[in-house]
């Protein structure tokens, strides 16, 4: 597993954590949830694309 991935993913949370924060502040509260769901489907985009990669190394390893 690539260190950069762990840290792409950490910055992505403190990003949309201090988004949601300032916009639930400011009274937009709705902005804040579609920010945190922007954030959680952009990193579930990647988890999944190196889940993908992992089956086709699995693949390539057993000869499938």
């Amino acid at each position: 597993m690539d260190v950069d991935l762990i840290f792409k993913i950490a910055a992505i949370g403190i990003l949309v954590s201090v988004l949601n924060q300032v916009l639930s502040r400011s009274g937009r509260d709705e902005q804040a949830t579609m920010t945190t769901l922007a954030g959680l489907v952009v990193v579930l985009m990647m988890v999944v694309q190196q889940i993908s990669n992992l089956f086709e190394l699995v693949k390539e390893l057993f000869g499938l």
